[in-house]
């Protein structure tokens, strides 16, 4: 069972697309790496197909408190985080976030809801 932080992202004018992997990769794997976060992973839309932004990244975490976890280390603002975080900031614009769990909840009682 886990949460997901979906980030939607476009890449500023310039940018090539390996660049913005390899800083994503320094970033998230920063934040895997101190057990901040489970896993991620970067969708881009195909064949133009969709609405919205070209990239979506995909973070895991077990539950709140490790998302939480992950942002008291990012707002720090200090480095190396800092630097890594600012090597995606620099990258991207139209920034939009979402978060979504896994569902059902593993916890719900069936047959008793009331709506």
């Amino acid at each position: 069972v886990m949460d997901v932080y979906e980030l939607s992202v476009d890449l500023r004018p310039g940018v090539r697309d390996l660049d913005f992997v390899a800083a994503l990769d320094a970033y998230l794997g920063a934040l895997s790496g101190a057990g901040r976060v489970e896993s991620w992973r970067l969708l881009r839309r195909k064949l133009g197909l969709g609405h919205g932004t070209e990239f979506k990244v995909l973070i895991e975490t077990r539950d709140l408190a490790q998302l939480d976890a992950a942002f008291q280390l990012v707002s720090t603002r200090d480095d190396p985080i800092e630097a890594a975080h600012h090597g995606v900031n620099s990258l991207v614009t139209n920034f939009q976030a979402s978060l979504y769990r896994d569902f059902p909840d593993a916890q719900r009682v069936r047959g008793h809801e009331r709506f």
